[in-house]
């Protein structure tokens, strides 16, 4: 778990990342940053993390990613990288140990468009709480939200594994858990009552190491999406 403090505007550029090893921008409670981390660490590579204060951003930040956002990965040799899908894949394929993207080029197309299909819930998990705390009926995102659910539960249920990949974990996995890891904080839960083949699936992933290396608690999660809401995120809470 990453437990340097957060750089905010005026703090100083870092310097050359060292060798052997490749560094990572964060924000520690990012759900899309922690895909690049669950990489980072099912693939045991030697990393360094810089967390980055997303609300007061240093000024140099933006030299390494333009649009200022996290995750962002930088090699020894200056070579930048950002977005989390394009940030996990380069790391599948620059340190090819322990692959986590199948060499079939049509199992890898399949993935690509499972997590594109996910791309369509992620933004239910934001707005749902949103409309709640604004006093809006959300019976129907929740709706919606539970029948995209379903067909995620149905497509285990097909595949009869215990994984999105098959009998053990892969990219698709860990592209997906970070907002699973978070379903009590946004509230909503409940939709997953009718899915028991991806309740199993939470319970395994919780099981494996790289998953435990960067989570947190249900408490650590409230804390800071609670300042978060407040317009006062606590970057650094629980350092």
């Amino acid at each position: 778990m990453s437990t340097e403090k957060s750089l905010a505007k005026g703090s100083a550029a870092p310097g050359p990342v060292p060798k052997d090893h490749i560094r990572l921008y964060s924000m520690r409670f990012c759900p899309f940053a922690q895909r690049t981390r669950l990489v980072l660490h099912a693939k045991g590579i030697k990393f360094e993390t810089i967390n980055i204060h997303l609300k007061e951003k240093p000024e140099w930040f933006f030299q390494k990613n333009p649009l200022g956002l996290v995750p962002v990965l930088e090699t020894p040799a200056g070579e930048i990288i950002y977005e989390s899908s394009i940030t996990s894949e380069y790391l599948d394929e620059a340190y090819p140990e322990k692959k986590l993207l199948p060499s079939s080029a049509y199992a890898k197309a399949q993935q690509k468009m499972m997590l594109e299909h996910f791309s369509k819930i992620v933004p239910f998990f934001y707005r749902i709480p949103s409309a709640k705390r604004n006093g809006e009926d959300v019976s129907g995102m929740e709706a919606e939200l539970k029948e995209k659910l379903g067909k995620l539960n149905e497509e285990l249920v097909q595949k009869k594994t215990k994984f999105f990949g098959g009998d053990s974990i892969t990219m698709i996995d860990y592209m997906m858990w970070p907002h699973f890891e978070r379903t009590e904080v946004y509230g909503v839960q409940n939709c997953l009552d009718h899915t028991p083949e991806l309740k199993k699936w939470m319970g395994r992933m919780m099981e494996d190491p790289a998953v435990k290396a960067t989570m947190f608690s249900k408490e650590a999660h409230e804390a800071f999406y609670k300042s978060f809401i407040d317009g006062k995120p606590d970057y650094d809470y629980g350092l």
